[in-house]
């Protein structure tokens, strides 16, 4: 299965392809859609779109996973990155991709064990799980978002797997 991990940004929104089969992770692809301050905020949007439906199209993925929002003490960003937010949860999902979200906490404790980790920590264990990938900054992110996904949704399907077969022996 191949999913993309996703991290907003008005200025930069980090992306982070992956490809999982089973417990294996292998890294297919990662980058940053950067948007210039120029602008308005809906001309700024519309870049971000673009970008992303750009790397949906070459890529492929089956399933999306988003970083939710960390919610700062200043309103105005706050509010600027939850519309780019919405345009990262509304791209994949207009395609029919199934978008999933995790906290950043619970990102960075999947990757690096620590929910306070910081961007070095991340972008550190992000080389050590994916070889090949020399991802820094918002793309590390959002491998990291990728690779928490894939562990959780394995763990999912474990537990689902685990129901279905308690419920056949009832």
């Amino acid at each position: 299965m191949r999913l993309i991990g996703l991290d907003p940004g008005l200025r930069r929104t980090g992306w982070g392809v992956v490809d999982v089969d089973g417990n294996r992770l292998r890294h297919v692809a990662c980058g940053v859609i950067a948007i210039a301050s120029e602008g308005s905020t809906a001309e700024r949007l519309a870049v971000l779109y673009d970008g992303l439906r750009e790397v949906l199209d070459r890529f492929a993925p089956a399933v999306a996973a988003v970083e939710e929002t960390f919610v700062n003490r200043n309103p105005a960003s706050a509010l600027k990155l939850g519309l780019a937010r919405g345009v990262v949860l509304l791209t994949p999902a207009e395609r029919g991709i199934p978008v999933f979200e995790y906290a950043a906490n619970l990102v960075k404790k999947s990757v690096v064990g620590a929910g306070h980790a910081d961007k070095n920590q991340v972008a550190m264990m992000v080389k050590r799980l994916l070889p090949g990938s020399d991802a820094v900054a918002d793309a590390a992110d959002a491998l990291a978002v990728a690779i928490c996904h894939a562990n959780h949704a394995s763990t999912r399907a474990a537990w689902r797997a685990a129901q279905l077969l308690d419920e056949a022996r009832r």
